[in-house]
């Protein structure tokens, strides 16, 4: 085990670091290592564990990741943080290996790597092949609508749906929030999607644990020249061929079907993309489906960290 690296989950308890534990347990070409769960919140032994592995995950929140980074002091250590505090960030480079050509080349030489939003990968992987192709203006105002499981809000959330006990308690089948337009997925969208317009989201979760969709309706004459739901598709087929995770839905795929279901790829570190509409009514809906907790959280950080590491990018997913 000697040559083999050494990988810390920082908050390995949490919804996200319990399954990224799953994904890499196990596995032959990196070990584990854990910190004392009487010593969690000492600074001093997760800064030993900190520095001591080759590889940090960071499953925390903003202000508990940003301390954690200040801990390291070990100039080798690389880490992938799950939270939102560097997603913007200019000298952190973003997780999402399918964004374009180069990306995936830049997670693997990087030290620093912020690992993308859930609701976030739906929407950057529906616009920015658009925004590359020239047919989405960066500058037109575009929306999103989504749905998510409710474990992608964390314990206060999954307490509101599974916890009788939890003074919030509720036996809705499906609630909006988010209603002030300020969700911190927001940022990153706007950034990595290619927006110069910063879009309106508007989030939504169900009672169900987990598995997403993220929705972006367009008008097509809004977009570049005589654009079709054809060309649509084949920018988006263009832009992830040969992905081994992302997967655009043929047009014929897409017509036979009469509803999704947002828990169809849980499990996996799969993204789906879909091209709806009518080119008679001028209007399209582009909708992606994934697991919050996979492609959207647990499954992308390892997908990250395979490529960091230099291990085969698919191990464990």
């Amino acid at each position: 085990m000697a040559n083999t690296p050494k990988v810390f989950i920082d908050g390995e308890v949490g919804t996200t670091g319990l399954q990224i534990r799953e994904r890499l347990i196990g596995r032959a070409d990196l070990q584990l290592i854990s910190i004392d769960p009487d010593k969690r919140k000492d600074p001093v032994a997760r800064a030993e564990m900190l520095n001591a592995a080759d590889a940090v995950i960071l499953c925390l929140p903003d202000d508990a990741a940003k301390e954690a980074v200040g801990l390291i002091e070990n100039p080798l250590v690389k880490v992938i943080d799950a939270s939102t505090a560097y997603r913007t960030n200019a000298d952190w480079i973003y997780g999402f290996p399918e964004l374009d050509k180069e990306q995936r080349k830049k997670i693997a030489a990087s030290k620093r790597i912020s690992n993308p939003g859930c609701y976030a990968t739906g929407a950057i992987a529906l616009t920015r092949p658009l925004v590359s192709a020239g047919l989405l203006s960066s500058d037109l105002p575009v929306s999103f609508n989504a749905v998510s499981g409710y474990t992608g809000g964390g314990k206060a959330m999954i307490a509101e749906f599974e916890d009788e006990t939890s003074p919030n308690y509720t036996k809705a089948a499906y609630r909006i929030y988010g209603l002030s337009l300020t969700h911190k997925h927001v940022p990153e969208i706007q950034k990595h999607g290619g927006l110069l317009s910063r879009p309106i989201f508007t989030p939504a979760v169900g009672r169900y644990a987990q598995g997403m969709l993220v929705e972006l309706p367009l008008h097509l004459g809004l977009l570049e020249g005589s654009c079709s739901l054809g060309d649509i598709h084949a920018a988006l087929a263009a832009h992830y061929k040969g992905e081994a995770f992302v997967e655009v839905a043929s047009l014929d795929e897409a017509k036979s079907l009469a509803t999704l279901d947002p828990e169809g790829l849980n499990g996996t570190n799969r993204l789906k993309l879909f091209v709806f509409g009518s080119d008679t009514s001028g209007q399209a809906r582009l909708v992606a489906l994934l697991d919050n907790l996979g492609k959207g959280a647990s499954g992308a950080a390892v997908q990250n960290l395979n490529l960091a590491l230099g291990l085969d990018e698919k191990a464990g997913l």
